[in-house]
């Protein structure tokens, strides 16, 4: 992370509500920024987690959305990466595999994934990826009541997410994980790292075994209306929990079928906020610390120091 203190936030409060819920972060000359890349980019919900989380931390910082077409995406990322108030990128579909080339240094996870969904600036100008889908699919699953530890589990999709997904899966103890995906050479690829790490446990398939206990689309389809199923629930015994990693529209048409068919589901948004720690943690999120009597007395000071 950088060493540059992270100033105060300046903050509206909603009266309406009593007087002190911080509504927005009103960004100014020190606002520090941070990007959120995909296309489409309209269905993100990263900024109205984190920005909400910025304002009630008091740190002067806004995430943005950043439409980027796969054909930009190198010319983005490097144009941010040389902002110079920049201290991170998230990053959504389709571009969680390409990002991670675009990083200097890339964490275990991503090394065996190849993908990744966070990017930050180091304190010596490098950039680190870092993937938590994976253990924030994971940590949503545990919080529902639906842990994964033992389970038959069905994925579909081996893509930047689903790779991340897998391998969380895997660690969290998971008996079995099936992996399906059209793209064969990728399917292949993924199924091969993984199994270096656990194996016996990863397979491929076709289709959805008969015995799952959870069975997860971590596809983009579901995000157009027109978009074919990724699987059919009306095929998965009683009691499967299905789950979709796509977070707008709320209930996809995979969770509206498997509802219908009396199967629990799962919603997206869990994902997210069960990587919210996680974030926290890699950009190192913190409240900036009060000033102190030193601090009103030294010429030129400029607002409260960060914690150390």
């Amino acid at each position: 992370m950088t060493d540059t203190p992270r100033p105060a936030a300046t903050t509206a409060t909603d009266t309406r509500a009593g007087g002190d819920t911080p509504r927005q972060t009103l960004v100014g000359g020190n606002t520090r920024l941070y990007a959120v890349l995909g296309d489409p980019v309209g269905q993100v919900q990263s900024p109205g987690l984190l920005n909400p989380l910025f304002a009630r931390l008091g740190i002067d910082a806004v995430l943005v959305p950043v439409h980027a077409r796969p054909a930009d995406l190198e010319t983005v990322v490097r144009g941010l990466q040389r902002v110079g108030n920049l201290d991170g990128l998230f990053v959504t579909v389709p571009h969680k595999t390409a990002a991670a080339r675009l990083a200097d240094r890339r964490s275990p996870t991503v090394e065996i994934t190849g993908s990744a969904n966070a990017l930050r600036r180091e304190s010596d100008g490098a950039w680190l990826a870092e993937n938590f889908d994976g253990c924030g699919f994971v940590t949503g699953l545990t919080r529902a009541g639906h842990p994964p530890h033992g389970a038959r589990v069905a994925l579909a999709g081996a893509g930047g997410a689903g790779s991340a997904i897998a391998a969380a899966l895997l660690d969290a103890g998971v008996a079995r994980l099936t992996v399906t995906d059209p793209d064969t050479p990728r399917l292949t690829a993924l199924v091969d790292r993984l199994a270096a790490h656990w194996p016996g446990r990863v397979h491929t398939g076709g289709q959805l075994p008969e015995d799952t206990d959870i069975a997860v689309n971590a596809t983009p389809l579901g995000l157009r209306p027109d978009d074919p199923l990724p699987f059919r629930p009306r095929e998965l015994r009683p009691g499967t929990v299905v789950a979709d990693i796509i977070m707008k529209p709320r209930d996809t048409p995979l969770l509206r079928e498997a509802a219908a068919s009396g199967l629990p589901v799962h919603h997206g948004s869990h994902m997210l906020t069960g990587q919210l720690d996680s974030y926290r943690a890699f950009f190192d999120l913190r409240a900036p610390e009060p000033p102190t009597p030193a601090d009103y007395q030294t010429e030129g000071w400029k607002g409260p120091r960060t914690a150390t």
